[in-house]
């Protein structure tokens, strides 16, 4: 018998509302995105007929596609290869410069943050509910998920720690409902240090001191607040103080979205937080109508066979977390009452596999080399080689998340050098020399033990590849569909 028990019905019940509740939330928010100023909303304005389309959302159906296809023990280069399939036109801050390093080769987690200056944004943090609702009563397990997700274009980031506090506090809604321990559980995922972290705490301290809420809204802006309405810090504070400061399910929506910001995924993110504390009884039919229970796909969103409805979302949903309970074990599983073994928050604040993913090497690529073995090269400064100035570059080797012990030899292109350098810890080093770096490089590297061997390519950029990006500058957009020069909707 595993420590926490889910009553099946009930925890669909709260899926359900947790996808209604984004699509509610969203749609208020999505008419004010941007506008740095207190609002005044207490309702719908204007009154939709059906839910506004939303990124907050499909990057989210793009996840649930595939884990369906490729398991629930998702790869960092899977998460690579469905951004690119289905969501190419997105241009917009780190979406966009995570979509231009993967053309270029790169990859996850470095494809997060080379030259991308959006990477403490809210992208990341407003995909939080499908590792919640995966891994109900599991939050470090969210969280770790959570994390593959985010460094594909927030890594290094804040937008990393907001999307590892939701997705945690998220999961442990489901067999938790007091609002200062889900927070607390939430923090134990990401460091103290961090700004979401210290915004966040701020919110609560302002809440449990009796800060008015217009107060508590200028005191995080002074201390947290940033040009761009889509910073995170600033954002999950706001979230926060909805959730304390309002009522009900409405006032709460609309006092976060009343901060200002980022609107759409304020109230998207607080709209899922409320649905998986409540479930479905718990928002009102004046919230739940005018949406329905339709998914409207964003234009850039493409290919995607994704779940029309939210109910078909919800079982879709709930498919999967029995699919995780199956294969990965841990803590939880389906009964016929929802229950808690032991010392509920002990057990909810757990957080050594959450901490660990923290410690893993932003500056480098993760691959797959076989069924169960990937392949990381650590760039040792970033992924850029440039011509009579040696390189030195690591390769370590791991199975299931595990190093093991491999002959490693790395290929590069013809007229390189390359001298094996000694080791670093699990890391094989290599020193690097060329006098003629083309603007992309392919580096091989293979791996051998006693029973298997595998490779993987990996890109090296030159400096005609590497110019750098302008401070706010943004990728090239189409003029006629708005969407990424490359991946342009005219010609389609």
């Amino acid at each position: 018998m595993r420590p926490v028990t889910l009553d099946k019905g009930e925890y669909r019940d709260r899926v359900q509302a947790c996808w209604l509740g984004k699509n509610i939330g969203g749609t208020l928010g999505a008419p004010f995105e941007g506008q740095m100023k207190v609002l005044d909303l207490e309702y719908f304005d204007p009154v939709p007929t059906e839910a506004a389309a939303n990124d907050d959302l499909d990057l989210q159906l793009v996840w649930l596609k595939m884990l369906e296809e490729r398991g629930v023990t998702p790869r960092l280069a899977d998460f690579a290869d469905y951004w690119m399939k289905h969501l190419a036109p997105y241009p917009w801050d780190e979406y966009g410069f995570c979509l231009r390093n993967l053309s270029r080769g790169l990859r996850p987690p470095v494809s997060g943050w080379f030259e991308n200056d959006f990477i403490d944004q809210m992208g990341s943090p407003i995909r939080s509910e499908i590792w919640a609702c995966i891994a109900p009563g599991n939050p470090q397990l969210a969280a770790e998920l959570a994390w593959k997700d985010a460094v594909l274009d927030h890594a290094g980031g804040e937008g990393v720690y907001g999307e590892m506090f939701l997705a945690a506090l998220e999961s442990a809604a489901f067999v938790e409902s007091d609002p200062r321990a889900l927070i607390h559980i939430g923090l134990q995922m990401i460091p103290g240090h961090c700004a979401i972290a210290r915004s966040v705490s701020a919110a609560l301290w302002c809440h449990t001191n009796g800060v008015p809420w217009g107060e508590a809204r200028e005191r995080i802006l002074r201390r947290f607040g940033h040009s761009h309405p889509c910073h995170a810090p600033q954002n999950l504070a706001f979230i926060i103080l909805g959730w304390l400061y309002g009522e009900s399910f409405g006032d709460r929506l609309c006092k976060a979205v009343n901060c200002g910001y980022d609107t759409d995924c304020t109230g998207a993110t607080l709209g899922s937080l409320l649905g998986i504390l409540n479930g479905t009884e718990g928002i009102p039919a004046e919230w739940k109508d005018p949406v329905g229970d339709r998914i409207v796909f964003h234009k850039f969103t493409k290919g995607l066979s994704g779940p029309k409805t939210v109910s078909e979302l919800t079982e879709r949903t709930v498919v999967l977390a029995e699919r995780l309970m199956a294969e990965r074990g841990g803590t939880v599983e389906f009964g016929e009452k929802t229950s808690v073994r032991g010392n509920r928050l002990a057990g909810l604040s757990r957080n050594e596999r959450a901490r660990r993913m923290l410690e893993r090497d932003y500056d480098a690529t993760t691959l797959p080399a076989s069924r169960n073995v990937e392949i990381t090269l650590h760039y040792m400064g970033g992924p850029v080689i440039r011509p009579r100035l040696p390189k030195l570059v690591g390769v370590s080797v791991e199975r299931e998340g595990h190093p093991i012990s491999a002959k490693i030899e790395l290929v590069a292109p013809k007229g390189w050098k390359v001298s094996l350098d000694g080791s670093c810890g699990t890391q094989a080093l290599f020193t690097l020399s060329s006098d003629d770096v083309q603007d992309r490089n392919r580096l091989r590297v293979r791996f051998q033990t006693e029973s298997e061997g595998g490779q993987a390519d990996f890109t090296l950029l030159g400096p005609g590849e590497a110019a750098g990006v302008g401070p706010a500058v943004w990728v090239e957009t189409c003029k006629g569909c708005g969407a990424r020069v490359e991946a342009c909707l005219c010609r389609s």
